[in-house]
């Protein structure tokens, strides 16, 4: 049914129960930086956020208010919606279990205010492993539950390959697409993009800057595996300008291919797993990039940088924490600099 090899389901449990920090550390960079010398005089703000979830939150999450405000400075939101919208779960024991996803309308529209996210502003990628967990109509009612909230969405099919979205002046250009299935192809067939390398180049050149939103790598992995980063090294030949990547439900590094800005791992930004999630998959990031909208240098990404957060669990719901303003951040502190050496915290 699904498509993960034998050796990656075999080490899924160990690693949800102990997020490795094994792999290649070689060649990452700062996860902030200035791109371009002389700042633009007009900027417009991406934030990419990790996968959106409700199996660790029965009800809306609490959010500092140093973290909405950041959100809410952004011109776009990009997240990776991880739960199929649903009033009613069609696979009822494995919603229960978490082991499929599922969330209500009301939940979403909830979170969204809770962390300072505009419907209006926000775009969630359908693309990731998880969106048929409630079945083809599970898939039918969350396309139409985000297109009453007004909220935009990429990683389908029927958007094609590059899907373009205002932000500010700008036009953006979105490839999201899924290495992973929970479910047989012919259900992902026509639904869900797969395709990771057919992206039309006369679509993408109609944007001031491709962004690829990709659902890769293995879970609860630290460092991405060589074949992301071979993934990565292709798409930045292509010309997408940033990656934002998902799907490995922990922060993973940073690096820059040229002028191309990866973000491997965002990881979660609400919970993906349950309750009992090991503490180094709670450490979440945002990802904010401000693009240059001079005529000079239009679409060139001016500047980086990775936000991190803890997601603390607070009775049945998550409260999302810079991790600055943690009281004891020594060990999220010392995870961090693990990943990113340079980082100042």
């Amino acid at each position: 049914m699904s498509n993960y090899p034998l050796s990656y389901k075999l080490s899924w449990l160990p690693r949800l129960l102990k997020p490795s920090l094994g792999g290649d550390r070689g060649g990452f960079t700062a996860p902030e930086a200035t791109l371009i010398e002389q700042p633009p005089a007009r900027t417009v703000r991406l934030a990419f956020i990790g996968d959106l979830s409700a199996v660790a939150n029965r009800d809306a999450p609490e959010c500092d208010p140093a973290i909405a405000a950041l959100l809410a400075s952004a011109d776009l939101v990009v997240g990776n919606c991880e739960s199929p919208i649903v009033e009613r779960a069609r696979n009822a024991f494995g919603t229960r279990f978490g082991t499929h996803h599922a969330m209500s309308e009301r939940f979403l529209a909830d979170a969204l205010a809770a962390t300072g996210i505009e419907r209006g502003r926000l775009v969630l990628s359908l693309a990731n492993n998880h969106v048929l967990d409630q079945g083809v109509a599970g898939f039918d009612e969350t396309v139409a539950a985000l297109e009453r909230l007004g909220i935009r969405t990429i990683g389908t099919v029927a958007g094609g390959p590059v899907q373009h979205h205002a932000a500010g002046p700008l036009t953006i250009g979105f490839a999201a697409f899924t290495r992973w299935r929970n479910a047989e192809a012919a259900a992902f067939e026509g639904r869900v993009s797969m395709d990771s390398s057919a992206w039309p180049m006369a679509e993408a050149a109609a944007a001031d800057l491709t962004c690829a939103v990709p659902h890769w790598d293995w879970e609860f992995r630290h460092f991405p595996r060589p074949a992301t980063r071979m993934l990565a090294r292709l798409m930045a030949g292509h010309g997408v300008g940033l990656i934002a990547g998902h799907h490995a439900h922990v922060v993973q590094p940073a690096e820059r291919i040229g002028k191309t800005v990866v973000a491997y791992g965002l990881g979660d930004f609400l919970g993906t797993s349950l309750a009992w999630q090991p503490w180094p998959a709670r450490i979440g990031s945002i990802l904010v990039a401000d693009v240059s909208a001079d005529p000079a240098t239009r679409g060139k990404v001016a500047a980086y940088k990775l936000h991190f957060f803890m997601r603390q669990q607070a009775g049945g719901h998550e409260r999302l924490v810079p991790v600055d303003a943690l009281n004891r951040p020594a060990r999220v502190s010392a995870r961090l600099r693990a990943i990113f050496p340079s980082l100042q915290l």
